[in-house]
């Protein structure tokens, strides 16, 4: 039996009031990244408190083998995977990298205007594109000034 990691990870930061941002396995699984959210800024002791949750579920889950485990905060310039989180920062900067080329390029920076279905809709160079989000490879937040 395989595990679904993002999901058993999912599930059990929801239940604890957050909201899984990203992760990642680094090194074959010498590193486990895992970034959370909520509504209020994220805390030391929200990361504490989510490492010893995921460490114990992960101890039960014999197939989660890690030697390091991070927990954090997204940072200012979070990712963003999820269709609902393209609605929720629309009027946000945004750097998106395409896995196709759209017009003969693939990054794109521009202002997040929302979602129609499953297009992401960014103005860029005073024009509105679609991207499917399917052909979206990264996409974050541009909050540098």
């Amino acid at each position: 039996m395989t595990i679904d990691l993002e999901a058993l990870i999912e599930k059990n930061v929801s239940k604890m009031g957050y909201e899984l941002v990203d992760f990642e396995i680094i090194n074959r699984g010498e590193l486990l990244r895992i970034f959370i959210d909520k509504p209020s800024s994220i805390t030391i002791e929200d990361c504490v408190a989510v490492t010893n949750q995921l460490k114990h579920i992960f101890t039960v889950e014999e197939e989660i083998i890690f030697d390091r485990l991070e927990v954090s905060s997204p940072g200012i310039n979070r990712a963003i995977k999820k269709l609902k989180d393209f609605e929720r920062f629309k009027g946000e900067k945004i750097k998106i990298k395409t896995r196709s080329p759209i017009e003969e390029r693939k990054n794109f920076t521009g202002t997040l205007k929302g979602t129609i279905k499953d297009l992401i809709l960014i103005e860029f160079n005073n024009t509105l594109l679609e991207i499917s989000l399917d052909n979206i490879e990264k996409a974050r937040l541009d909050l540098d000034f």
